[in-house]
């Protein structure tokens, strides 16, 4: 746990924060190294259809954000808080399904 309130994205989906992580590297992105102890605060819930994974609380987000992606195709948004020292909420593009802990249960 990070501060005993969250899980650790790491702990949640240990396969995204590696491959987050792995990605932030490959760029030289210095955020790379706090992927692995950013909470997991759960799904947003600002709308219905909003699939974005929180790792600080709504509204935490600057107007910076680091786009990763493979072959041509951005799979993986990050949202950055104005300091651009951490990443506050995370956006899967591709598809894929992180299961039942991404979905909201309202």
């Amino acid at each position: 746990m990070t501060n005993g309130l969250y899980p650790r994205l790491a702990e949640v989906f240990p396969a995204l924060a590696a491959e987050i992580a792995e990605l932030l590297r490959a760029e030289g992105e210095p955020l790379a190294e706090v992927v692995a102890g950013l909470p997991y605060r759960g799904p947003c819930t600002c709308t219905a259809t909003c699939v974005s994974l929180l790792t600080a609380p709504p509204g935490s987000s600057g107007s910076s954000m680091i786009r990763l992606g493979r072959d041509g195709m951005d799979i993986i948004w990050l949202s950055l808080d104005p300091s651009r020292t951490t990443v506050t909420d995370i956006e899967v593009l591709d598809g894929r399904d992180l299961g039942p802990s991404a979905r909201r249960t309202d």
